[in-house]
C-alpha cells in the first residue's frame, strides 16, 4: 500500500472518497499517469481541458500516436496539429456551454408547467364499452401534440385571423373615392360599405361556432376561408354600390370563421399555464389587423384604386387559405373521439362503444345534438351572466375603437391638410400602443396564472386571469380627452397622433385577459362563448359609427370624445365586478 493509500480515512464514504481525489493534483494521484498526461500533452493528443480522464483511454491515446508517427502517417509535434486540436476542443467548450444553457431553460420550462396539476386524460375501458385515449401520453390527444405542431396550427388560424379584421378596415380611407364613382351623395350608405362588414360577423358566428363542435373545426374553417375568398372577387367588380355592400357582407359571414374557431383550437391544444401566450398571438389580428387596414388601404386607393383592396386580400386570403388546408390537423376532442368510436365499432363489432365524453350523458339524436349546438351562443349570451358581461363590455370598447376610427379621416384631412396617403399612417400609434399592451398582457398572463394557483393551494380559478384587465381599463378614457380636445383646438399634429396610443394599449389590456377568461371558463365550449362575444362586439361595432357623424356635428371633437371618455369611465366597475363576483355566478351553471 502507498502513502496516499496508507493516509485515506477509512471512514470515508464513496463519495467523499471521489471529492478528495478529485482535489489532488496528477501527480499526486499517480505518478504514472501524471507521465501518460505529460506525454499525451506533449504530442498534441491531450489538452488540459480534455474530458479523457481514464488512464487506459490517455495510454491507448499515446501509443495510437506514437504508432502513428512511427508510420510516418503525421508528424511529430506539429504547431499545425496541436491548433487543429485546440481548435476542436474550443468547439466543443462552445456546444457544450450551449447545451447547458438550453438545458438550464429546459429545466425551468419543465419546472413552471409542474405547477399546475391537471385533470387526467380520460383513457379507454373498453371492458366497461368506453372508448378513451390510449394513455396519458397518446400522442393523438391535441394536448400532446408537439410543440412545433401546435405553434403552425395557432399560426395558420392567426394569420386568417390577422387578415379577416384587416380586410373589415381596408376600405374606410377609400369611401371618398367609392363614393364619387357610384355618385353617392348619403354619408350613412357611404359608410356602410365598411360597417356591414361586421354584421356578417354577428350571423357567420351564431352557425359556425356549433357546426365546429360538432363536425370538427378543419372542415368548418376550411369552408369559412374559401367563402371570404370567393366573395372578395365580387367586392372587386361590383357594379353599384348597393352590389358592394351585399357582398361585403358574405365576405364578413367568411370571415367571421377564424375569429369563432381560433380560441377553440387554442383550448384543443393549449394547457390553462400555456394559454394566455397562444390566446395573445391569435388576438393580434383582430386589433393590429383594423389599424394596419387603412394604413394600407390609404395608399392604395389614392394610387391604383379601392378597387385593388380587394384583389390583394384576395391575393392574401387565398394563400393563407391554402395554407392551412395543406398544413392544419383536427383538434376538436369530441370529433377526434367520436371518430374513433365509430372505427372501434366497426373493427371489433360492438355497437356499445361510447365515447368517453359521453359518459354520465343523455343519448341525444343527431337533430337534436344539431338544434342544441346552433342554439348554443346565443343561450349563452342572454342565459350566462358572465358571458353577458364580458361581452358587453368588450362590445363597448370595440364600437367605440371604430368610431374613433371614423374621426381620424377628416381631422387630419381637413384640420391638419394631410393627403390621403399620409392620413392612413396615423393608425400606426393605435398599431403600437396595441402591440406595447401585448407585450406587458402575454408576458404576465400566465406567469400571474401560475402564481396565483401555486398561493391558493394549487386550485385554478379563471377569474385569476382578470386583476391585470381592471388597471387597464383605467388607462381606456385618458385617449378621448387627450385627443378630442387637442384636435378641437387644432394643436400640433404629433399631440393628438400620440393620444391614440393610450387607447388602444388600454383596449388589448382589456380584450385579451377577458377572452382568455371566457376560454378557461368554458375549454369544452369555447368556440360558442367567443362566438357570443363576437356577435354583440360586432353588432355594437357596426351600429355605433353610424352615430358618430351626427354626434360629432352637434357636440364637437372635444365634447363628443369627452362623452366616450365619460362612458369609459362608468365602465371601469365592470372587470372588477367580474373578478370579485365572476366564480359565483360561474358556478351556478349553465346547462349546454
Amino acid at each position: 500500500m502507498d502513502d496516499k493509500q496508507a493516509n485515506r480515512d477509512p471512514n470515508l464514504d464513496e463519495k467523499t472518497r471521489r471529492n478528495s481525489s478529485s482535489s489532488s493534483t496528477a501527480a499526486d494521484e499517480n505518478p504514472h499517469r501524471a507521465d501518460l498526461r505529460a506525454k499525451a500533452t506533449d504530442s498534441g493528443v491531450y489538452q488540459q481541458n480534455s474530458e479523457i480522464n481514464n488512464d487506459s483511454e490517455i495510454e491507448v491515446a499515446v501509443s495510437g500516436h506514437d504508432l502513428d508517427v512511427e508510420l510516418g502517417h503525421i508528424a511529430d509535434n506539429t504547431e499545425d496539429k496541436i491548433e487543429e486540436l485546440k481548435r476542436v476542443e474550443s468547439r466543443a467548450s462552445v456546444k457544450t456551454k450551449i447545451s447547458k444553457v438550453f438545458s438550464i431553460v429546459s429545466r425551468k420550462k419543465t419546472r413552471e408547467k409542474e405547477r399546475i396539476a391537471f385533470a387526467p386524460i380520460p383513457t379507454s375501458d373498453l371492458d366497461q364499452g368506453i372508448v378513451g385515449w390510449d394513455s396519458q401520453d397518446d400522442p393523438s390527444m391535441p394536448l400532446n401534440y408537439k410543440q412545433g405542431k401546435k405553434w403552425l396550427i395557432v399560426g395558420l388560424v392567426s394569420a386568417a385571423t390577422f387578415l379577416t379584421p384587416f380586410a373589415s378596415s381596408i376600405l374606410a380611407p377609400g369611401i371618398g373615392s367609392l363614393n364619387e364613382e357610384f355618385h353617392n351623395d348619403n354619408e350613412i350608405v357611404g359608410t356602410l360599405t365598411v360597417s356591414i362588414y361586421l354584421l356578417g360577423y354577428c350571423l357567420g358566428p351564431l352557425f359556425l361556432a356549433p357546426l365546429s363542435e360538432i363536425y370538427g373545426r378543419r372542415p368548418v374553417l376550411a369552408v369559412s376561408n374559401i367563402f371570404f375568398c370567393v366573395w372578395q372577387i365580387g367586392c372587386a367588380l361590383a357594379p353599384s354600390i348597393s352590389s358592394l355592400i351585399v357582398f361585403r357582407f358574405f365576405t364578413g359571414v367568411g370571415g367571421s370563421g377564424c375569429l369563432t374557431l381560433g380560441a377553440g383550437v387554442i383550448a384543443d391544444v393549449f394547457r390553462t399555464d400555456e394559454r394566455g401566450f397562444a390566446i395573445g398571438i391569435y388576438t393580434l389580428g383582430p386589433l393590429i389587423g383594423p389599424t394596419l387596414g387603412p394604413v394600407i388601404g390609404g395608399f392604395l386607393s389614392q394610387s391604383i384604386g379601392w378597387r385593388w383592396d380587394f384583389w390583394i386580400v384576395l391575393i392574401a386570403g387565398s394563400t393563407v387559405t391554402a395554407l392551412i388546408e395543406i398544413f392544419n390537423s383536427e383538434t376538436n376532442h369530441h370529433v377526434l373521439m367520436q371518430r374513433k368510436v365509430k372505427r372501434l365499432q366497426r373493427e371489433l363489432g360492438r355497437d356499445d362503444l361510447r365515447s368517453c365524453y359521453e359518459v354520465g350523458t343523455v343519448k341525444r339524436t343527431h337533430t337534436e345534438i344539431l338544434l342544441n349546438g346552433l342554439t348554443r351562443p346565443t343561450k349563452m349570451l342572454f342565459l350566462s351572466p358572465i358571458v353577458l358581461a364580458v361581452s358587453v363590455y368588450i362590445a363597448f370598447t370595440y364600437g367605440v375603437l371604430y368610431l374613433l376610427f371614423t374621426t381620424i379621416p377628416p381631422v387630419f384631412m381637413e384640420t391638419y391638410g394631410w393627403g390621403l396617403g399620409v392620413t392612413g399612417l396615423v393608425y400606426i400609434s393605435l398599431g403600437l400602443g396595441n402591440f406595447s399592451g401585448w407585450g406587458v398582457v402575454t408576458l404576465t398572463s400566465d406567469k400571474g396564472v401560475v402564481e396565483r394557483t401555486k398561493a391558493n393551494n394549487g386550485v385554478f380559478e379563471p377569474e385569476m386571469r382578470l386583476p391585470i384587465c381592471i388597471y387597464f381599463s383605467i388607462i381606456l378614457p385618458i385617449t378621448f380627452f387627450w385627443y378630442g380636445w387637442s384636435a378641437d383646438k387644432a394643436t400640433h399634429w404629433i399631440v393628438p397622433v400620440i393620444g391614440l396610443f393610450p387607447f388602444s394599449f388600454g383596449l388589448i389590456g382589456i380584450f385579451l385577459p377577458l377572452l382568455t377568461y371566457l376560454v378557461d371558463c368554458y375549454p369544452m365550449y369555447a368556440a360558442s362563448a367567443v362566438a357570443a362575444n363576437t356577435v354583440l362586439r360586432s353588432l355594437v361595432g357596426m351600429l355605433l359609427p353610424l352615430a358618430g357623424p351626427q354626434m360629432y356635428a352637434t357636440l364637437g371633437l372635444g365634447w363628443g370624445n369627452s362623452l366616450l371618455g365619460f362612458l369609459c369611465i362608468l365602465m371601469i366597475p365592470v372587470p372588477l365586478f367580474i373578478h370579485r363576483y365572476g366564480a359565483r355566478l360561474r358556478k351556478k351553471g349553465l346547462q349546454l
